[in-house]
């Protein structure tokens, strides 16, 4: 007899070549996986009954000292646990008080599994001020690097005329549409939108609507849809929102950003947000945290983190950490020398869940998500 530790990444394949049948590969599948559940201000008697009713089944909760004599009358705790054993939880606490029969009805939805079709969304700046230098594009170049990167593997380009790096400064609605307007007046006349999918970077309703109009079918809005007239506009045209978040404005976002539970204020704000894009009428959303939006390292890191908790909504989920300033916060370098470190939090991304990758450098990534592809 001989043997060997196994990567349980896509274990149903593995199942499946051993020769489980169907049932097996789905039963023995949500076995594989641990999953950690962060639950904050539970009261304690819930706690308590948590706690036996997890290790009843095989699954347990980490709590405080204190927590079995009631020290705090409210704890945070983590639930950890299999797919399976959040299913029977998910059951077993509908009878339960403490807030826990809400708990139950919510469990399932962080069990989900992620999508895998992986899309590549390239980046295109209309403007002089852009972090990155070389994404820096005006009219026909412009045009000529949307070919490329839709030779290169993109799926979706996302074009954009207002630097939102921090510090930037803001631009006039008149100016910000001149710097599109060859962009999407192309797109629209050579039907390049047959092509690939195009985003329009923009929170500015004039430039929206002008795009939308033009071809376009994606609204990246970093003011997380803020705007009602934003709303209108991505309903009237069908097109999918990006619901992103940003602490402040990119005037004023890296001026010592602050939150209690960078996890948990962003989750809400996704909650909210979610609901009023539903209110107008909005069918497609995708979010996206906001990478060095209003966020220290830490927060950036803690984020990169936890990605896969924001699957539970059910949507898609954006990361965009292309040559980001974090990347330098862990070891020095300018945006010229980043593409490593943007490939290492993409593809980490990715296995958490990440189904869009916004990013400037196309090529690159297409062959780094094919051989990760082959990998998991």
């Amino acid at each position: 007899m001989k043997y060997y530790k196994i990567d349980t990444n896509n274990l149903k394949q593995k199942l499946k070549k051993l020769g489980c049948d169907t049932i097996g590969v789905n039963i023995l599948d949500k076995k594989s996986k641990i999953f950690a559940l962060y639950i904050q201000n539970i009261h304690v008697g819930g706690a308590n009954i948590l706690k036996q009713d997890a290790l009843s089944i095989g699954a347990d909760l980490a709590v405080p000292r204190g927590t079995i004599v009631a020290k705090e009358q409210y704890v945070n705790v983590i639930l950890l646990g299999t797919a399976k054993h959040f299913e029977i939880l998910s059951n077993k606490e509908l009878s339960q008080p403490f807030g826990l029969k809400e708990l139950a009805k919510n469990l399932k939805s962080f069990i989900k599994p992620s999508k895998k079709d992986i899309k590549i969304m390239g980046v295109i700046n209309a403007n002089d001020d852009s972090f990155f230098a070389n994404s820096r594009y005006k009219k026909q170049d412009a045009i000529n690097m949307i070919k490329k990167m839709i030779q290169d593997g993109a799926s979706i380009i996302d074009i954009g005329a207002v630097s939102s790096r921090p510090g930037s400064e803001f631009v006039d609605k008149k100016e910000e549409l001149k710097r599109v307007k060859y962009i999407c007046d192309t797109i629209k006349k050579e039907k390049l939108y047959k092509q690939v999918d195009f985003s329009i970077d923009s929170y500015t309703p004039k430039v929206v609507k002008y795009a939308l109009k033009s071809g376009f079918n994606i609204v990246n809005d970093i003011t997380g849809l803020s705007n009602n007239k934003i709303a209108k506009l991505t309903a009237k045209y069908n097109a999918s929102i990006v619901i992103m978040h940003m602490q402040g404005t990119p005037n004023t976002m890296q001026q010592n950003p602050t939150y209690d539970n960078v996890i948990l204020e962003i989750d809400q704000f996704f909650q909210q947000r979610i609901t009023k894009a539903k209110k107008f009428g909005i069918k497609k959303i995708i979010l996206d945290v906001g990478i060095g939006f209003g966020k220290t390292l830490e927060h950036n890191l803690i984020l990169l983190q936890n990605m896969e908790h924001f699957l539970h909504f059910g949507y898609e989920v954006l990361l965009g950490a292309s040559r980001k300033s974090l990347i330098n916060n862990i070891i020095k370098s300018d945006p010229q020398e980043r593409l490593p470190g943007t490939l290492a939090i993409h593809l980490d991304g990715i296995k958490k869940g990440a189904t869009i990758i916004r990013c400037h450098d196309v090529k690159e990534h297409y062959q780094a998500i094919e051989v990760y592809k082959k990998l998991y």
